[in-house]
């Protein structure tokens, strides 16, 4: 007699197929949800007029903390979402993923003069991301077995 997955807790199947999943995607995966975790973060900053704040004035939403702090929010929760999605192998966190990687290069590039030791991990860490993305694009999630 099979035994039934209480309300709760993962099934035997979904134990089995998290098994499955590639190692780089899960990199991926974590990599995005801690994008969401610093996100988070940096809106709570945001939100209580932090003095930690930069000066923000000449950014696309001024001085304004609190829309700042919205557009983080916004940002974590696409990273969740996208990490979310990459755990459960749809495709919808690859093209958040491949996107965050290169904004990551793009930024990293323009950075490099004033924090060159952030500018090469945030690079790295981003090249590590596509290669997760591509080395495992051939993986989906095996809904097929039943346990």
């Amino acid at each position: 007699m099979a035994s039934q997955a209480s309300p709760g807790r993962p099934s035997s199947a979904e134990l089995v197929s998290a098994l499955e999943r590639p190692g780089w995607l899960t990199f991926s995966a974590v990599v995005l949800m801690a994008v969401a975790v610093t996100r988070v973060i940096s809106a709570i900053y945001y939100f209580a007029d932090s003095n930690r704040v930069n000066n923000l004035t000449f950014g696309i939403f001024g001085g304004h903390l609190f829309v700042w702090g919205i557009w983080d929010l916004l940002i974590a929760v696409l990273a969740f979402w996208a990490g979310w999605s990459l755990l459960s192998g749809q495709m919808f966190g690859r093209v958040i993923g491949y996107f965050w990687a290169g904004f990551t290069l793009i930024q990293s590039f323009t950075i490099f003069s004033f924090a060159p030791w952030y500018a090469g991990a945030s690079l790295a860490v981003a090249v590590l991301v596509i290669y997760a993305l591509s080395a495992t694009s051939g993986w989906k999630r095996d809904d097929s077995f039943t346990g």
